[in-house]
């Protein structure tokens, strides 16, 4: 079967752009057959405006027409942009993409989405509950699927001013825990200490590799698997694990919607932070149970990138339930 509008075998196109890198996906609405991937670990920079979308299409364009052009396809019925600081820090993108997009991929229907709410559709898919995406940077995101409930947003504040619990976080606070046993001041760790310096170098260099650096909350993050490594054996480490799965339980507690009558809710976890292990996932399973009474712990079905193949899908199968929101969830037909 040839596109058509409103074909299910047509092709949709997803984008995850975050503080790691920039994914896509090529795949059909109806998601038969494996989607066709590209990808990038390098972030989509920032600018005036915010997330520079010029920037963004000058990478995601030729790469979209090549993989069309692998699956013998000339145009996609739905494409939904998930993109990291999308509300707060999207004006560009929502001014310049709807139009190029239409005009370049011949677009009928795109979504301009948080990657919070892509990592809740890919986590949870159209249901009512929470989810924490917590990778370089971190934001819980909840809804009961209503109009007037919408979503409930907390934390994705940056790292200089949020993203508590997540890969900079732990990052950053590891960090500190190494220069304070630099300089024998109290809560250092000499265990973190010298896993800086297998990675940086020595100490007081650090400021001058770090501070210039456009991709500071990945670099952070690059150091948060070394306190896990750690975690086990030095006391501090441990801690500033304990720590981050409190903070990720406060943000799911913060954002999960109210209870309702014969609506189950469920909360998810998504993100490279769950990577790091027992050390994290034992003490946040119990500030889980604590902090979120009667909400269902459930895997996460896929990742940010599968929600946002599965918000352009339903977008070309006209079955979106998700909240619209000008700044979480804009759809632009």
């Amino acid at each position: 079967m040839t596109d058509a509008v409103g074909s299910l075998s047509g092709r949709i196109l997803a984008v995850d752009s975050g503080g790691s890198g920039l994914r896509i996906a090529l795949g059909r609405a109806d998601g038969v057959g494996e989607a066709l991937a590209w990808s990038s670990p390098v972030p989509v920079g920032t600018g005036g405006r915010g997330i520079d979308a010029h920037g963004l299409l000058d990478r995601v364009l030729p790469a979209a027409h090549e993989l069309l052009r692998k699956s013998g396809s000339q145009r996609c019925e739905a494409v939904c942009v998930g993109a990291s600081g999308m509300a707060t820090l999207g004006d560009d993108l929502r001014a310049v993409l709807p139009d190029a997009l239409r005009e370049e991929l011949g677009a009928r229907r795109l979504a301009l989405a948080s990657d919070a709410v892509t990592a809740y559709a890919g986590a949870l898919g159209q249901r009512p509950g929470v989810v924490v995406a917590a990778g370089t940077g971190l934001v819980a995101l909840g809804t009961d699927l209503t109009p007037e409930g919408g979503w409930r947003r907390a934390d994705g504040w940056g790292h200089l001013l949020g993203d508590c619990g997540s890969g900079a976080w732990i990052g950053r606070a590891g960090l500190d825990a190494a220069l304070r046993a630099y300089d024998g001041r109290s809560g250092g760790s000499l265990a973190l200490l010298a896993r800086l310096e297998a990675v940086f170098g020595p100490a007081p260099q650090l400021p001058g590799k770090l501070y210039p650096r456009p991709d500071r909350p990945a670099v952070l993050a690059s150091f948060a698997p070394e306190v896990g490594r750690c975690a086990d054996d030095d006391p501090v480490a441990a801690g500033i694990l304990r720590t981050a799965a409190r903070h990720i339980a406060e943000a799911a507690a913060a954002a999960c919607p109210p209870p309702q009558a014969h609506r189950a809710r469920e909360a998810a976890l998504t993100g490279g932070v769950l990577r790091m292990g027992k050390p994290l996932l034992e003490p946040l399973h119990k500030e889980l149970q604590k902090q979120l009474p009667g909400v269902r712990a459930v895997p996460a079905a896929g990742d940010p990138l599968a929600g946002a193949l599965h918000v352009a899908a339903a977008l070309a199968t006209d079955s979106l339930t998700l909240p619209a929101d000008e700044t979480l969830l804009r759809v632009v037909c």
